[in-house]
């Protein structure tokens, strides 16, 4: 579809310079009480909106817009993980901040986390990193995650802290992120701490460090993935990572 017949579209459903009433104000009208089970045909407008706008910048911080300003209101749980849903597609730094206000929530974390790995604006992953220490437990590891989904390599120096948590999903978490990042640094502070990792946390420890091999080598680093893989050949290694890192090597 040309970018001229995205723009008829938004404005047929309301995104215009002058909307009026619409389908699309009919689905954020039935969102306000939107739970899961319902009927979901209520907020298909809602859907082809967002495809509709992408390719027209205006329409598209409109929507954008009017989507953040739920995750604010006094509306359904579902409704929100919902909205979240549809910023992972439409969402800019435009709602990065009414996402980061929910990484605290244990309901909705997950679901802002999962729009904020999307949005490739440099907003969305320094959200992330001002939440490591604003939350702890299994929302700690996840936001450690989404860091490594991003491959944020600003959020390097905060995950090595995170390897000595006293918690192992934490310690876990932030090594597979460490891993995929993969900067010299990264894969410096996977190797030291491999040997003397938390019993619980080793095995997702050694994982990060051979990933972090890998990856040093398609980048074209073959030196540093030899010297990380050659660390993982010990007698002291379980016989997987043994294994893998000598396959590594012969690559």
């Amino acid at each position: 579809m040309q970018i001229h017949e995205f723009s008829r579209k938004a404005v047929a459903l309301g995104l215009g310079a002058t909307p009026g009433t619409s389908s699309l104000d009919a689905a954020f009208e039935s969102l306000k009480g939107y739970n899961w089970g319902a009927d979901a045909k209520a907020l298909e407008p809602i859907e082809d909106a967002v495809i509709a706008v992408l390719g027209d910048a205006a329409a598209r911080k409109a929507l954008e817009a009017r989507l953040a300003a739920v995750l604010d209101a006094d509306v359904s749980r579902d409704a929100k993980d919902f909205v979240c849903r549809m910023l992972r597609k439409v969402g800019t730094a435009g709602s990065v901040a009414a996402l980061a206000r929910l990484l605290p929530d244990k309901e909705l974390s997950h679901m802002a986390r999962y729009a904020l790995e999307r949005i490739q604006d440099p907003a969305a992953g320094s959200a992330l990193r001002d939440a490591i220490p604003k939350v702890s437990g299994e929302l700690k590891a996840g936001v450690a995650g989404s860091l490594g989904a991003r491959r944020d390599a600003a959020a390097v120096p905060s995950l090595i802290q995170l390897l000595g948590d006293g918690d192992a999903a934490i310690v876990a978490a932030a090594a597979t992120a460490l891993g995929e990042i993969a900067t010299l640094e990264a894969t410096s502070a996977l190797t030291t701490v491999g040997k003397k990792a938390p019993a619980a946390a080793r095995p997702a420890v050694l994982d990060g460090t051979l990933r972090a091999a890998e990856q040093l080598a398609l980048s074209g680093k073959k030196a540093e993935a030899r010297a990380v893989y050659q660390a993982c050949t010990g007698d002291d290694m379980p016989e997987q990572v043994r294994l893998a890192a000598k396959r590594g090597l012969s690559e």
